[in-house]
């Protein structure tokens, strides 16, 4: 009986395997119409797909888009970091050119100034209430610089030192409003020379006064204006700037020329402390201009 059965099951099993065998040959068949139980078995499979791969292709598309939109984030931050780094270098990169520029003029102005011995320094300090009153630069008595020195830039005059620390000078502009601060000056006109003094500054049409000019003297808008030397203290022929206007001063005696000065006061990097040399001005000069320039 036991082995009736074992034979039974193998019967079983060799007649599905060749019905098996038969639908598979059948199905591979060419048939112009499939049979109903096939037809239905793959509409149900592909609903089912369909039913399946449908929210599977949406959720794989919102973590796509997720990811793109992360991708896209991450490239506007670092391009967006990567252009403030050339705005950045952009700025520096014209610093740069407005320093160099700077220096070859004051190296250009350096290989002129004969008469005595230029001292570069950088401005370090600016106070805001007194822009156009003080400046601070990185060179003090250590370096040679003394009270009263002139101070130029490559354009021309700007002020002169006012007082000397070790490694520091404090240094007043020409357009301080100071009554002491007074520049003799000289007005080149035609082969011929007036002088006056540089005192006082017109704040809203960013001009200096010349005051004390003769009233006969024939000034003209245009004409160079330069330091005198008659003090004793600053350098001759230190450009201060040129003749923009003329009008008579109080009383009719004098004349006063209001001056653009040529260098930019308010702009003001690089710069050269004068330092005279032995030359000396005449004892008449000295006497009359000693309580004019300080």
């Amino acid at each position: 009986m036991p082995q009736f059965f074992l034979n039974k099951r193998l019967i079983i099993l060799l007649v599905s395997i060749i019905i098996l065998v038969a639908l598979i040959g059948f199905s591979l068949k060419d048939r112009e119409q499939l049979s109903w139980p096939e037809q239905f078995i793959k509409d149900t499979v592909g609903w089912m797909q369909t039913a399946v791969s449908r929210p599977t292709q949406y959720v794989a598309g919102f973590f796509e888009n997720l990811q793109d939109l992360q991708n896209t984030y991450t490239e506007n931050k670092e391009l967006k970091k990567r252009l403030d780094e050339l705005a950045r270098l952009e700025s520096e990169v014209q610093m740069l050119k407005k320093d160099n520029n700077e220096l070859r003029e004051i190296l250009d102005k350096k290989d002129s100034l004969s008469e005595f011995n230029p001292i570069q320094a950088t401005v370090i300090g600016r106070n805001p209430d007194r822009w156009t009153d003080l400046l601070i630069i990185n060179k003090g008595s250590k370096n040679g610089i003394k009270e009263n020195m002139a101070v130029i830039t490559a354009n021309g005059l700007i002020g002169k030192v006012k007082h000397s620390e070790p490694f520091t000078s404090t240094v007043q502009l020409l357009s301080a409003m100071d009554p002491t601060n007074r520049i003799s000056a000289e007005i080149q006109a035609d082969g011929k020379s007036y002088y006056g003094l540089i005192e006082g500054y017109d704040k809203e049409k960013g001009l200096l006064l010349l005051k004390r000019i003769p009233f006969d003297a024939k000034v003209e808008k245009g004409q160079n204006v330069i330091s005198s030397g008659k003090g004793g203290v600053f350098p001759k022929n230190l450009p201060i700037g040129k003749v923009v206007e003329v009008t008579p001063a109080e009383y009719g005696l004098t004349l006063t020329a209001y001056v653009k000065p040529g260098a930019n006061l308010y702009d003001i990097e690089h710069v050269m402390v004068v330092k005279r040399t032995a030359i000396q001005p005449n004892l008449e000069d000295m006497i009359d201009d000693k309580e004019e320039e300080l």
